[in-house]
């Protein structure tokens, strides 16, 4: 058989904070009920998710989890970013819910994808479709940019925010006259999305700080355009 269709079911605490949360993302809801069990369902265009509620879930402990396929992997980040800006005033990037930036993923074969944690503590795990995905990115080379797929492996992906964490402070630990400042500039904004993750805006504020006095040539500075980009959701998100 075949055009068969999956609804991943997640477990969360209140189906109320999902139904609002996923509304900042796009999503309506297609489907409420109280009882006897409370769930709900949404739908973002081709995007089905359930939910159903659990008394006194913690979403902290949760293992939900599920893989999202688009052909449109910046798009989407981008349409969800731009829900958050407009319903918080800032990306959520600490606390739950929050959501990570498109990364190439080293134990993905270095395909790029992002995550939504939300209110329930389910990872909303966002690939491209094997289909239209675009060419994996090249192998890091550099010292720092080595560091930083290994950080992003722990963080990212195993949601061991700790080891990430003490990746990177190695790293630049020992910075080294050949280190590439774009890879640099890249650790430092990435140190810092994970300060604030553990609720740490002080060594935030410090690692966009030294990101920013990193001298880069012309070439240097539209490489790292993106990197800022994050960095200014970040210092938005600090005020």
């Amino acid at each position: 058989m075949a055009n068969e269709r999956t609804v991943p079911l997640l477990p969360c605490a209140s189906i109320d904070d999902i139904e609002t949360f996923y509304g900042v993302l796009g999503f309506r809801a297609t489907y409420k009920q109280r009882k006897p069990n409370p769930c709900v369902a949404v739908q973002r265009e081709d995007l089905h998710l359930q939910f159903f509620e659990i008394a006194g879930f913690d979403p902290e402990q949760s293992y939900g989890s599920c893989l999202v396929l688009t052909a449109d992997i910046e798009g989407l980040h981008s349409a969800f970013a731009a829900g958050m800006r407009a319903a918080y005033g800032k990306v959520l990037v600490s606390g739950t819910p929050r959501m990570t930036r498109p990364r190439a993923r080293k134990n993905a074969d270095g395909v790029g994808g992002f995550s939504v944690i939300d209110p329930g503590g389910n990872w909303i795990r966002v690939f491209p479709d094997a289909a239209t995905a675009p060419m994996p990115a090249a192998t890091p080379a550099g010292r720092l940019a080595k560091a930083l797929a290994n950080a992003v492996v722990q963080a990212d992906s195993r949601g061991n925010v700790g080891q990430a964490v003490r990746i990177l402070d190695s790293a630049l630990a020992r910075p080294q006259t050949d280190d590439d400042p774009v890879e640099q500039v890249e650790v430092l904004v990435y140190r810092a999305e994970l300060a604030m993750v553990l609720h740490d805006p002080d060594t935030a504020a410090e690692m966009l700080t030294r990101a920013h006095s990193v001298t880069l040539t012309e070439d240097e500075s539209q490489r790292a355009a993106a990197t800022f980009d994050n960095a200014a959701d970040l210092a938005a998100a600090l005020r």
